[in-house]
């Protein structure tokens, strides 16, 4: 037997006691965590904000929900570009700027520095329609980073990628289980049981921004290096387990027994096999012959926006969340260069400047950090923020050493796969919506998916990695 051989044969072992581990610790978490008692929310009833008497004198034409709306969205395109600048100044990618405005413009600064210009902006009777425009924003996003998965990088690094990454999904979730049974008590919503509440809390850990991380590797000329590509990978695998993991999780949280989780979970294997075997050969060469020749490019991308909405429409209605479905429909797509540059110039500009920083705000309304009103919250938040970096940062490194690669490459690695970005806002929202998140939790792991994309520079920059250092 060959040296490569005998490696190989050892990470398989290696790989399948990961998962027995993950496996056995999960259950002894939830078996433990069903016998805690239901949490008690000590947070503060949600301020809802009223436009109120003080605007009586503004004309109805201003406070028409059309003129709210584009109001909304001039405010939030400004805020956000001139935030994503002074980021992109620091050697911060420009998201990260666009997310700590988000913030801003919530309750949590412009909230609490004018609540009559918050009110007046943000009414509580727009809230429905803004979250409907971030929510399409974020559909098409999740396209764009399916469009950018490169199933190349897999096959060319699979044994390493999928050690890596799966050892850096598996330790954050059981750390993040673990932290579930001391925090469920408090900090959940009173409508969650501890399985989703310990579940959704181990999933929140395990995510990687896959964009935000292509963009600093990209950024620093490391896209190509041995690893870049191992990086790129391992994102991708991370990626694809997460949300699968993810849409197992709300099939859980949304069912209403047992038949239900199996149906829906059947439904979305159905539909993710019909569109990777059948859908996925058939339409590459059909788009590529099409942007090559530019014939019909208007007619070309209404169809292929039109599929990535219904791709959506189905997984929301099979009781998955609308991103599962934009983010397979953008796998399917073919990944030649032409067709992602097409794709990416005419979807991802207008998503990303006008229609992404909706989310961001409306994220940042629901987040009230000023709920951490007391060191032991602070204190409770930082022990999130540490166990995320322990977790996701200490395991991808130390299964990255396991597989013979530097220590120098493994911890550059672990750093790259500890960013969240805008990934990690995207599952918090979705834990909010299902009701399993409370609103002080939910400022806590804002700030922490903040302070991990935040560390990533700062912490590539102890090793001298790339060309921006």
């Amino acid at each position: 037997m060959t040296t490569s051989q005998r490696r190989k044969s050892t990470n398989s072992i290696y790989y399948v006691a990961l998962l027995l581990i993950f496996g056995l610790g999960i259950w002894l978490i939830l078996s433990v965590g069903a016998r805690l008692n239901k949490p008690t929310d000590l947070s503060p009833s949600p301020t809802v904000t009223q436009t109120t008497s003080t605007h009586s004198a503004t004309p109805d034409n201003l406070r028409s929900p059309l003129s709210i709306l584009l109001l909304q969205i001039i405010v939030i395109i400004i805020v956000a570009k001139i935030f994503g600048a002074v980021f992109r100044r620091i050697r911060q990618p420009p998201v990260m700027g666009e997310m700590v405005a988000g913030i801003v413009l919530g309750p949590s600064l412009l909230g609490w520095l004018s609540p009559q210009i918050a009110s007046f902006l943000f009414p509580q009777a727009s809230m429905t329609t803004l979250s409907v425009f971030s929510q399409v924003g974020v559909v098409l996003f999740m396209f764009i980073v399916g469009v950018e998965l490169d199933l190349q990088h897999l096959k060319e690094r699979a044994s390493e990628a999928i050690m890596v990454s799966h050892a850096s999904i598996v330790v954050p979730f059981l750390l993040g289980g673990t932290l579930a049974l001391s925090l469920y008590s408090t900090l959940a919503s009173p409508t969650a049981s501890f399985t989703p509440f310990a579940l959704f809390l181990g999933i929140a850990m395990s995510i990687t921004a896959f964009p935000v991380l292509a963009r600093i590797l990209q950024d620093r000329g490391l896209t190509k290096s041995p690893l870049g590509t191992t990086a790129l990978a391992c994102a991708s695998i991370d990626d694809v387990s997460a949300w699968c993991i993810l849409a197992i999780v709300i099939a859980v949280v949304n069912s209403k027994g047992l038949g239900n989780v199996v149906l829906t979970i059947g439904l979305t294997f159905l539909f993710s096999v019909i569109m990777l075997v059948l859908v996925k050969p058939r339409i590459e060469g059909w788009i590529d012959s099409r942007v090559e020749s530019q014939r019909n490019s208007r007619l070309l991308l209404a169809g292929i926006v039109a599929f990535a909405l219904a791709c959506a429409w189905f997984t929301e209605v099979i009781g998955i969340h609308a991103l599962f479905g934009g983010f397979l429909a953008g796998v399917v797509m073919p990944s030649s260069p032409g067709v992602q540059s097409f794709l990416k110039e005419r979807i991802e500009g207008f998503s990303s400047s006008a229609l992404l920083p909706l989310f961001f705000v409306f994220t940042g309304l629901r987040t009230k950090i000023n709920l951490l009103n007391d060191w032991n919250s602070w204190y409770v938040c930082l022990v999130i923020i540490a166990v995320a970096v322990l977790g996701k940062l200490g395991g991808s490194m130390l299964m990255a050493r396991w597989t013979k690669m530097s220590w120098r490459d493994s911890y550059a690695l672990g750093v790259l796969m500890n960013t969240r970005g805008l990934v990690e806002l995207v599952v918090l929202n979705i834990g909010y919506d299902l009701g399993i998140l409370s609103d002080r939790i939910f400022a806590m792991m804002v700030i922490m998916a903040l302070a991990t994309t935040f560390m990533t520079a700062p912490l590539l920059s102890v090793v001298k990695v790339g060309k921006a250092n």
